[in-house]
């Protein structure tokens, strides 16, 4: 546009660039259209460029705005100017931006439409070259088995008969082969702009197999109705050449007879026509040469056939009569020939032999040069073999005569004198007679040397034409064999590769499996790359060797090599989509554990991958999985057992079994462990990792446990456990060892396995444990039973005293052996003794005792049988046991022998012995022996056994009631605190300032209260139901139903003294020594308190309960006190 015009119209510039920019937009649009090709006949190139395609022609749509205001625009400018240049100029380019426009829109329309159409005629064309290629692998199929067999008319007829059906076949199949040729000629012809490399190059392939497959079945029947023919023929020419055998053995013998007579040399005429005979004979002989061969050859490959039969030793009779009288025959010509020549003329004779002979050897020469080169292809050089088998026996035929001629030579110069060879050779006559005689010497002499060399020099030449027709079938025939493996090979990868269906039409839980099965398939196909790289190597070979390759086999090779790209291309493609669809739907994206939960809950992942659970129907979430807050809740039927131990074994065993733990073996965990490299114990694991190892540990449960494991919610649910023991707040890492500590506590193994590969986990790699590394051991396991709330039995959080214990059991040393690992361990310190006892509880399961309970009368008792050790007779089942019911007359503190299988005569007789002895025991005696079932370990009071401390506090408060004429408090819960009313508050508060010194331990204590408090409030709403209830009910067999104590296990201050025992096939039975004893004043226990309630105020009960409820009250706020004043002194510090 003239600047002149931009000067007078100022709004044309802007115009004028806005037409700019969507001018140049559309042409460069223009050219991309234009230059976008894509692969006829691939549907997924093909379905791409539609969908980008579609995405121009949505992107020309939104821009079409633009254009309309650009031609408001115009419309506007044309109206406010008066310049008629300006106005045809603006008219000009916005008739031109519009044909543009159109233009553009319309390569759009029309090439979309044209990629339709593609799409369309390649899926046909796809249809129609898997049905060719089919009908090409089943006329394969059927000449695989064509090989050399027997050699019978009725062997050689039924090879005709299937080879005539194969070509029956073959025309049927051609309309097969025909519709994809013309399928493709016609994506040739329409689309040629684009890219056709592909149906070009798969036409060219199919056609060439086709043609290959056409060719060797045509020459398959012609071979085989020859043979027919040959063999139809072959007695008839055996028994003429046997006749004719007759005749010639007839003449051979006259002329014999007749060479023989007396002075037949000095009868030149007679001697002439007698050698005019024989060389009609010899003409006969060497006429009837290739019929003999012939006969021998189809004789020899009948006889083979027959092997065995009657008809074989009949026809071995006949050949060996052929053979026989055709070597006479021959050998009598020899004969005849060589008395013929002995005769005046006889230099002359063998002169012209030897000419003949040698003009013979140099045309064979020259024919057995015009055989060369060797063929290209394995059918070629088969027929260059049997060309020079003919000639080789051409030169067996001759060679008697050639040795014979020769052999006569040298006898005629050897018997012949100088006199006789003057008389023979009279020319020239000037010539001396010593002289002449030398020169007949020296011209038969050399001519007998030519022959000789000539000869032999033809013999080399045809064995080493010989040798290199054999190494050239050998390199061949390994050739076609390595071409014929490698493309059946590759036929079977493409049919599983057609079988694959769509990955969008896949189910999600069955991508993985495809997953693997395609990758297997890329396993099973790689060894293809040495057998495409061994046909290779043989056909450059023979290249080397000087062997032109046949057309035939080069498209062979290209053939295979593009059809091993293309099957690599597909695999690698294949995985790749897999891939991407695992990932979006996969076990990465948790997907498939969305099955884990049903309605009206709906499984969700925070962005740090960590599952939580929608209630749609509540409009509320949590953490906790459905199943696994139904788990939680079931476990609380477990509070009524008395003692600690058993209780928390009892839901970890309930836990074990609802997450199938309880089916995993300790070799199948460590599997599966090491199959995901989990070495590094201190590396965290995230969610996805955690979900890969379980998916792994619950699928190979499945494949033995079919009807009893849901992997997704097994997964989900061991997942949402391990996260509540290691994950709190939910980070969405746990480490390593802690994952492995979940898992192999709580798997199927023995006791000591599990001490041991623990050990193994900390250990160094001499084997050895330092403090530190036992400490995170110890760390990770009491934190399972601190997730039941049952820490506080346990020593609490803190795990230093349990290492230091440790490391005092072995003498303090530095670093500690799994040996003495394993001799800590059974002696079930108090931090780990819920692990022994969980397997104890395992064992007693399907115990079975012959024995009757003395309180229940369940008779037999189920699980564990708690045997009196005081009185004859007297058993105990679990469920009375740990609810600490007792029969009149037996006391709590008698000790009683626990047993987890049934007894043992043996057993029953040392518990015999031992009742016996405790029999002239008194209640003192026990009371001063106690014995222990576990190894008690200091706790964060440093130097105060945590019993102890309790009991001492318990009487405290005890006495402080008394004295205020209330009624006595029930058995202490751990670590009970005093009321903030008492003297002791202040020796409290004292000693939280000086923790303030020892942060760690401070901390550690802290968490233990806020755990004993948790328990507290659930012990008191325990206590309230209790009190609430008749008192008819609270007696049972003459004695009243204590409280359940949440104290450790056989340190309950109302428990027996228990002597474990858990039957002889175990290894960890205790002997007598294993008794434990409560303190000195067990006597002062829950049900003494409550009897003394019942007595001291039977008529006034709600009294008692009233002043219960009231103790209950304080103890409660003694230890929310003690909680806020030690969480002050922390923040103040």
């Amino acid at each position: 546009m003239p600047s002149s015009l931009l000067l007078e119209v100022p709004a044309l510039a802007d115009f004028n660039r806005a037409w700019t920019e969507l001018t140049d937009w559309l042409s460069l649009l223009d050219q991309v259209i234009k230059s976008q090709r894509v692969m006829v006949g691939d549907l997924e190139d093909i379905n791409e460029m539609i969908i980008k395609q579609k995405a121009t022609l949505q992107d020309l749509e939104q821009r079409h705005p633009q254009l309309e205001e650009l031609i408001t625009a115009a419309q506007n400018l044309k109206n406010k100017t008066s310049n008629q240049e300006a106005r045809t100029i603006i008219t000009d380019q916005i008739e031109r931006i519009q044909n543009q426009w159109d233009e553009v829109q319309e390569h759009l329309q029309n090439r979309r439409q044209q990629l339709n159409e593609m799409l369309k005629d390649s899926t046909q064309w796809l249809e129609a070259k898997e049905e060719a290629e089919q009908v090409i692998g089943q006329a394969r199929a059927k000449l695989e088995p064509w090989k050399e067999g027997p050699y019978t008319m009725d062997a050689i007829q039924k090879k005709i008969t299937e080879t005539k059906q194969l070509a029956k076949d073959l025309r049927q199949w051609q309309i097969n082969v025909d519709v994809a040729n013309d399928l493709a000629l016609k994506l040739l012809r329409d689309y040629s702009a684009d890219d056709t490399r592909k149906v070009h190059m798969i036409t060219e392939n199919i056609n060439a197999s086709w043609g290959s497959i056409h060719k060797r079945v045509s020459e398959r029947e012609a071979a085989l109705e020859e043979t027919h023919r040959l063999l139809q023929q072959f007695p008839l020419d055996l028994e003429k050449f046997l006749a004719w055998l007759t005749e010639a053995e007839t003449t051979a013998n006259v002329l014999q007879d007749a060479t023989h007579k007396e002075k037949l040399l000095e009868d030149s005429k007679g001697v002439r026509e007698l050698m005019k005979q024989w060389q009609d004979l010899q003409g006969e002989i060497e006429a009837h040469t290739d019929i003999y061969h012939n006969l021998d050859e189809n004789g020899q490959k009948i006889l083979r056939s027959l092997e065995g039969s009657d008809d074989a030793v009949l026809l071995q009779r006949r050949l060996d009569n052929m053979n026989f009288k055709w070597s006479e025959l021959r050998k009598k010509s020899l004969n005849i020939r060589s008395h013929l020549e002995v005769s005046s003329d006889q230099w002359k004779r063998l002169h012209l032999s030897l000419q003949e002979l040698l003009v013979w050897l140099q045309l064979k020469d020259d024919e057995l040069s015009r055989q060369a080169p060797i063929g290209g292809d394995f059918p070629a050089v088969q027929k260059q073999n049997d060309v020079h088998r003919a000639f080789k026996r051409e030169l067996k035929t001759k060679e008697p005569v050639i040795m014979s001629t020769l052999e006569t030579v040298r006898i005629f110069l050897t018997e012949q004198p100088l006199e006789g060879l003057e008389k023979l050779y009279q020319e020239p006559r000037e010539l001396p007679p010593e002289e002449r005689a030398q020169n007949v010497t020296r011209l038969l002499r050399k001519q007998a040397e030519e022959v000789n060399t000539e000869w032999e020099k033809l013999n080399l030449h045809s064995a080493d034409w010989q040798r290199k027709i054999d190494e050239a079938l050998e390199r061949l025939q390994e050739l076609q064999e390595a071409t014929d493996e490698l493309d059946l090979k590759l036929r079977q990868a493409e049919v599983i590769k057609g079988s694959w269906q769509p990955v969008g039409d896949l189910l999600i839980d069955s991508l993985q499996d495809h997953l693997e099965k395609v990758k297997a398939l890329r396993g099973e196909i790689a060894p293809l790359k040495e057998n495409v790289s061994h046909v290779n190597d043989l056909a450059r070979q023979l290249t080397t060797l000087g062997i032109q390759l046949s057309p035939y086999n080069l498209n062979t090779l290209e053939d295979l090599n593009t059809r091993w790209k293309l099957l690599q291309v597909a695999v690698e493609d294949r995985i790749r989509q897999l891939h991407e669809a695992h990932r979006d739907f996969g076990p990465a994206s948790q997907h498939f554990l969305s099955t884990s939960v049903q309605g009206p809950w709906e499984r969700a992942i925070s962005p740090n991958k960590v599952p939580y659970y929608i209630n749609h129907e509540t409009q509320t979430t949590c953490w906790d999985h459905p199943k696994m807050t139904e788990l939680y809740q079931s476990l609380a039927d477990l509070n009524n057992v008395r003692f600690s131990a058993y209780r928390t074994a009892m839901k970890l065993r309930r836990l074990q079994k609802a997450l199938c733990l309880d089916l995993l073996s300790l070799s199948a965990a460590c599997d599966a462990l090491d199959q995901h490299n989990l070495k590094q114990n201190d590396q965290p694991m995230d969610i996805l990792q955690i979900i890969n190892c379980l998916t792994t540990v619950y699928d190979r449960l499945e494949q033995e446990h079919n009807n009893l494991v849901n992997v997704p919610l097994c997964v989900d649910m061991c997942l949402n456990w391990l996260l509540n023991v290691y994950d709190t707040g939910r980070t969405g890492r746990i480490r390593v060892l802690s994952f492995k500590t979940g898992i192999i506590s709580l798997c199927k193994a023995h006791l000591e396995d599990k001490y041991r590969y623990l050990f193994k986990q900390v250990a160094s790699s001499t084997g050895f444990c330092d403090q530190r590394r036992l400490g995170l051991l110890l760390h990770d396991s009491i934190q399972i039973p601190r997730q039941l709330g049952e820490v506080a039995s346990f020593g609490g959080s803190n795990i230093e005293p349990s290492v230091r214990s440790c490391f005092q059991f072995a003498n303090n040393k530095p670093e500690i052996e799994a040996a003495l690992f394993l001799d800590w361990m059974r002696l079930e310190p108090q931090s780990m003794v819920w692990l022994p006892v969980l397997h104890r509880v395992a064992a007693a399961e399907t115990a079975k005792h012959q024995a009757k309970c003395n309180i229940c009368k369940e008779c037999p008792i189920i699980g564990f049988r708690y045997r009196s050790l005081k009185h004859f007779n007297y058993d105990i089942c679990q469920s009375c046991f740990f609810s600490g019911r007792v029969a009149k007359g037996h006391k709590m503190h008698y000790p009683m022998v626990e047993y987890c299988t049934p007894t043992t005569s043996g057993e029953d007789v040392r518990d015999f012995a031992k009742v016996l002895k405790n029999k002239f025991r008194t209640k003192r005696y026990f009371a001063k022996h106690p014995r222990m079932g576990y190894l008690p370990v200091q706790t964060v009071l440093e130097g105060d056994n945590m019993e102890t401390n309790l009991q001492a506090e318990y009487d405290r408060l005890k006495q402080q009631h008394e004295h205020k004429g209330l009624s006595p408090l029930p058995s202490p819960p751990e670590m009970m605190p005093t009321s903030p009313q008492s003297p002791r508050d202040a020796e409290l508060i004292a000693e939280a300032k000086l923790l303030r010194q020892h942060k760690g331990r401070l901390e550690a204590r802290m968490q233990i209260l806020e755990d004993h408090n948790k328990q507290l409030e659930s012990q008191l709403h325990r206590l309230r139901q209790l009190l609430e209830q008749p008192q008819a009910e609270a007696k049972v067999n003459g004695t009243t139903v204590s409280s359940p104590s949440t104290s450790l296990q056989r340190s309950d201050s109302s428990q027996p003294m228990l002597l474990r025992v858990v039957g002889s096939q175990t290894s960890e039975s205790m002997g007598e020594e294993d008794l434990l004893s409560p303190p000195q004043d067990t006597s002062s226990g829950l049900e003494e308190v409550m009897e003394q309630l019942n007595n001291s105020f039977p008529s006034s009960r709600g009294h008692n309960v009233g002043s219960l409820f009231h103790m209950a009250d304080d103890l409660s706020r003694a230890m929310e006190s003690l909680v806020s004043v030690m969480t002050d002194e922390e923040g103040a510090e």
